[in-house]
């Protein structure tokens, strides 16, 4: 019997470890030192998953956590396969913890999260990478020097977060100050405590998100999506959809290779990993690299399968931890698609306490809708908030159909009521543009977690 090690099962990590139980995997639960409040995001479908040990990291290093580990599986008669991050703030204690047991690892490097060293690494494999500067002082000579003499707008960001949380779209010099003692004034969702702050050339074009799956340094696309962000609610980068690139639409080739290119800049020869590329008039340029599955809670994953024929990120990665002849078995990219779909951001234009929920009824009995799933804000008696980022978010919705034009149609009718303020029935809405979104000042909330709702 096999064991796998799963880092922080939050989000997508929930739905990796219930794909490893429907395949007769034990499973070991460890939770990092970065997951916070994120604790809290583990998805309905691995709510319920028995778990052989459920461990800390805790303070005592990784050797004495990869102890615990081995004392568990020999208690159990198991052999231990694998170790996978489940979630962003698991990735360097997955990396340090397969490396001390042995496992196929991606190898300790400490600044595997960080935004400024991925961009550096890039940059000297010969890539296209960003102009960037990153500190943990607004003062310091080598961001000083980058705010005073790089092209505006640009980007603020933290160096390590994650669903856009503390991004920023900078027009002035005094702008971008202001937000980057903010950042590092706050600790946000998905970052670990002390982080640096990056400040990056702004890129202009579409962005894609290029998902693969790895083992010993052979990546195999699993899917390419096109983001749908704009600026909403002050918010500069609300995210609206998802939607799947055909394989063979032009821009692929460039997409894959350069992304390979970049897998192999920094070392990740194992595991699933989700690139977010830009691609600008000059070609395609790294805009960050998540080591880990695509996020969403992995509700993508459906959808994936019926476009592929059969498989998704989730089964590419199951395979390369645990099959090697399944995972070589899996075609270097997907084929035709043999559907159609889309992942759809429910976007929230108003505010106010929630009346009813009856609204999104509308949306279930569209004829593509395949799956929605809803912040556990979005309740009866609880305020709405305007999106601003994937935290504010009210939720998504799936849809897939075999005719695009009704994936289309359905689509359009999301959004006209999401335009009516029409997707739940709020108490004394407020209007949909207030005076701090006018000002593009994004309006806080508390964090979402997202439950599902089918």
């Amino acid at each position: 019997m096999s064991t796998v090690i799963i880092v922080d099962p939050i989000s997508t990590g929930g739905a990796m470890a219930a794909e490893l139980h429907s395949r007769g995997i034990k499973m070991i639960c460890v939770w990092s030192n970065e997951v916070g409040e994120m604790r809290t995001h583990v998805p309905d479908i691995a709510k319920h998953l028995s778990w052989l040990a459920v461990l800390e990291e805790g303070s005592d290093g990784i050797e004495s956590l990869a102890l615990q580990v081995q004392q568990v599986v020999s208690e159990s008669k198991t052999e231990l396969v694998a170790c996978l991050a489940g979630g962003e703030p698991g990735v360097l204690c997955a990396d340090a913890l397969s490396s001390a047991l042995n496992l196929r690892s991606n190898g300790v490097e400490p600044q595997r999260r960080n935004k400024s060293w991925q961009q550096k690494a890039v940059r000297a494999a010969g890539l296209r990478a960003t102009r960037e500067a990153s500190g943990t002082s607004v003062d310091d000579a080598c961001v000083q020097a980058f705010l005073s003499s790089e092209q505006y707008p640009i980007i603020v960001k933290p160096t390590e977060s994650a669903g856009s949380d503390g991004v920023k779209k900078c027009a002035t010099k005094a702008e971008a100050e202001a937000h980057f003692e903010v950042l590092m004034h706050a600790q946000h969702r998905v970052g670990s405590v002390g982080a640096a702050v990056i400040c990056q050339e702004f890129l202009a074009g579409d962005e894609y998100v290029v998902d693969h799956a790895s083992r010993d340094g052979e990546h195999k696309l699993v899917m390419i999506w096109k983001y749908d962000r704009r600026p909403c609610n002050g918010g500069d980068f609300v995210l609206f959809s998802m939607v799947p690139v055909p394989s063979d639409a032009p821009e692929v080739a460039g997409l894959v290779a350069y992304t390979r290119g970049v897998l192999d800049a920094l070392s990740l020869k194992h595991g699933a990993s989700h690139a977010e590329v830009m691609l600008t008039a000059d070609g395609p340029c790294l805009v960050e690299m998540n080591c880990r599955a695509h996020g969403a809670d992995g509700v993508w994953a459906p959808l994936a399968r019926a476009l592929t024929g059969g498989y998704s990120q989730l089964d590419a990665a199951a395979d390369a931890a645990l099959d090697a002849a399944a995972f070589e078995a899996l075609p270097g990219r997907y084929g035709p698609f043999k559907a159609a779909g889309q992942f759809t951001q429910l976007v929230s234009r108003s505010e106010g306490t929630i009346a009813s929920l009856a609204p999104l009824d509308a949306v279930r009995a569209l004829p593509s809708f395949q799956h929605m799933q809803v912040s556990v804000d979005v309740a009866v008696g609880r305020r709405l908030v305007r999106t601003v980022d994937l935290f504010t978010a009210m939720g998504f919705a799936i849809q897939c159909h075999d005719d695009p034009a009704i994936v289309a149609a359905d689509v359009a009718a999301i959004r006209a009521m999401e335009e009516a303020g029409a997707l739940v029935e709020l108490v004394e809405p407020s209007s949909s543009c207030s005076s701090e979104a006018d000002a593009g000042m994004p309006i806080k909330a508390d964090q979402r977690v997202l439950v599902s709702v089918q």
